[in-house]
């Protein structure tokens, strides 16, 4: 794979990647979407969907990692580093742009994020539609859930690549995918699941700039724990991979 062939996959993969998984968080979250309040089991599906999307998508030109920490652990496990810069900078890039293309979509949504008096609930705070929020703040627990659940997605992955029948079928995004909705389902309550860098940092900066009325902080004081948490978790599941298969 040339590194155009790599940067372009990851960027349109990870971009379909966050359309979809900021689309979803945005259709239960806002309140004038027909999605409204529709609750964490459609948000873990949605998610799981985005993956599928954004992996087969990929595949062809990259191999579809979309996700840093991803992209860390196999470098650990094969000793191939030389790549991993291209594919970092796709996946980061491929974020920012998911996250403006959903926030076009839900346009009419977030620029009616203002208070009224039909509303006296106030204005939707929006960061939880583009990056992870821990339900409880607590930097430690916040970074062993990251972690454990990184290695969830980035160990199983891993082991998928000794399973030839999954390449040879073309299934293997397809259990990813289902993977990622598990993860969603049984360790996303604490924090979210971010379980990817690219995933939380680059539509949390793109949050940032984007003119959302009464959209809230973007909450640069936990940004570092769904980056250092999903790398450490990578990069632990790459160890283990190689020590154990």
């Amino acid at each position: 794979m040339s590194n155009g062939d790599i940067f372009l996959g990851e960027v349109i993969g990870t971009g379909i990647l966050i359309l979809f998984g900021a689309g979803v968080c945005a259709a239960v979250t806002l309140k004038h979407s027909k999605a409204k309040a529709s609750g964490w089991i459609v948000i873990a599906f949605g998610w799981g969907f985005a993956v599928l999307a954004g992996a087969y998508t990929a595949a062809p030109l990259s191999g579809g990692h979309l996700n840093p920490a991803v992209t860390l652990g196999i470098a650990i496990d094969t000793g191939k580093w030389d790549k991993v810069w291209v594919y970092v900078l796709g996946q980061m890039v491929g974020a920012m742009l998911g996250a403006v293309l959903a926030y076009l979509v839900y346009l009419a949504q977030f620029n009616a994020n203002v208070h009224s008096d039909k509303e006296p609930d106030g204005p939707t705070p929006t960061l939880g539609i583009f990056s992870t929020i821990p339900e409880i703040r607590n930097p430690v627990a916040n970074l062993l859930t990251e972690i454990i659940a990184t290695m969830g997605l980035v160990l199983p992955i891993l082991a998928f690549g000794l399973t030839k029948g999954l390449g040879e079928s073309g299934t293997q995004a397809l259990v990813v995918a289902l993977l990622v909705v598990g993860i969603g389902l049984s360790l996303g309550g604490p924090t979210g699941y971010a379980i990817n860098p690219a995933r939380d940092l680059g539509p949390r900066i793109v949050h940032t700039f984007l003119p959302i009325p009464n959209k809230g902080t973007s909450d640069w004081g936990y940004a570092y724990v769904p980056v250092v948490g999903p790398l450490i978790g990578g990069a632990l599941s790459g160890v283990v991979y190689n020590l154990a298969f």
